[in-house]
């Protein structure tokens, strides 16, 4: 009986190293890593709860338009991309606003 006892005890010490590396790599790899995305996905969220008329836009697909209007009932954009060319998009579709050289050399 002895034997069993410190076998499965020598057992848990081995694997201790193992244990040990995973929750390092947890608190400076992973954890780290997912606070970023949260922190992504909330200014997503804002900037597309933010979208209104006149905003220039990029969609995921690299449509590059004006919105015309936003409805809020079924969660889509009407966006201008030529001069009498507009479509319907749904709010997710935005990856982002349009920055403009402008205010791109304002911000240097």
């Amino acid at each position: 009986m002895a034997f069993l006892q410190g076998s499965a005890t020598g057992g848990l010490i081995g694997l201790l190293p193992f244990i040990l590396i995973f929750v390092i790599f947890y608190f400076l790899l992973i954890r780290p890593q997912q606070k970023k995305q949260r922190q992504a996905q909330m200014e997503r969220d804002a900037m597309l709860k933010a979208l209104k008329a006149g905003d220039k836009v990029v969609t995921t697909g690299g449509i590059f338009g004006t919105i015309v209007a936003v409805r809020e009932k079924d969660d889509t954009v009407q966006l201008r991309i030529a001069q009498s060319v507009s479509v319907e998009a749904e709010r997710s579709s935005i990856a982002r606003l349009q920055v403009s050289e402008k205010e791109v050399e304002a911000a240097k």
